[in-house]
């Protein structure tokens, strides 16, 4: 009987150990993905300054991203963009000759699993604070598309820039200095005739509001896979203890 229930303890404790360590895998993954956002920063900029943003594009499944695509937030003026080797730029206009959206395209096999690509362009913040939402468009090599237009919390969140006078002094600088901000990115400017409108750019998207891009959703991710980790380890401690005195 009592060899029974140390028996039956240990196989107790070794399916605590399996599940345990099969939950830290699932969030480890789980956080891994949550990570891969595609995101704009800078995250703070100041009213009336002419920003350099950089569009920053992971690859998160085994496939090539072959097309981006980017919605130019309202009361946000594109000015220029930085040529990329191997990859073209669309832009779509409104009638106004207002850029809309900008789409890089890749003219070789884009951006594999593992890697990343950063598209940076110049545009000039509102004059008044706002809050800039970033909806983007991930197309993969098998015509999949992700779309980055959640808000907070969300499984694809958009990322967001608060436009705001409470900005850091270095950010007030950049401001004052005006179009000198935007001269490092001479010779890149975009040439708006002829461009044609993708269907990304076409997609009518509202830009729910929020305070970061997913933040919090990887956080508690880590926090999560951090526990399911130290409950493997306490229960394959146990499990080994136990099958120990079993023997």
């Amino acid at each position: 009987m009592f060899p029974t229930t140390r028996s039956l303890g240990s196989r107790f404790w070794g399916y605590a150990a399996g599940t345990a360590i099969t939950w830290t895998l699932i969030l480890t993954f789980f956080t891994g993905t949550v990570s891969a956002h595609v995101t704009v920063k800078p995250s703070q900029s100041t009213p009336g300054a002419w920003e350099t943003y950089s569009l920053k594009v992971p690859v998160e499944k085994d496939l090539n991203t072959v097309k981006v695509a980017l919605k130019i937030p309202e009361g946000l003026a594109f000015k220029q963009y930085r040529p990329v080797p191997e990859w073209s730029v669309e832009l779509a206009t409104a009638e106004d000759g207002t850029v809309t959206a900008v789409t890089w395209t890749a003219e070789g096999e884009g951006v594999g699993p593992g890697e990343f690509q950063q598209f940076d362009f110049v545009a000039q913040n509102p004059d008044a604070s706002a809050e800039l939402a970033w909806d983007a468009f991930q197309y993969y090599s098998d015509g999949s598309v992700v779309e980055w237009t959640g808000a907070e919390g969300s499984d694809r969140p958009h990322s967001l820039t608060v436009v705001s006078t409470e900005g850091s002094a270095g950010q007030a600088d950049g401001a004052a200095d005006g179009h000198d901000h935007a001269s490092s990115n001479e010779g890149a400017a975009a040439d708006n005739a002829g461009a044609s409108t993708t269907p990304a750019a076409d997609a009518s998207h509202p830009a729910p509001s929020g305070n970061s891009s997913g933040s919090t959703t990887g956080t508690t991710a880590l926090v999560l896979s951090a526990c399911a980790l130290l409950v493997a380890l306490a229960a394959l401690g146990l499990a080994l203890r136990a099958r120990r005195k079993s023997a």
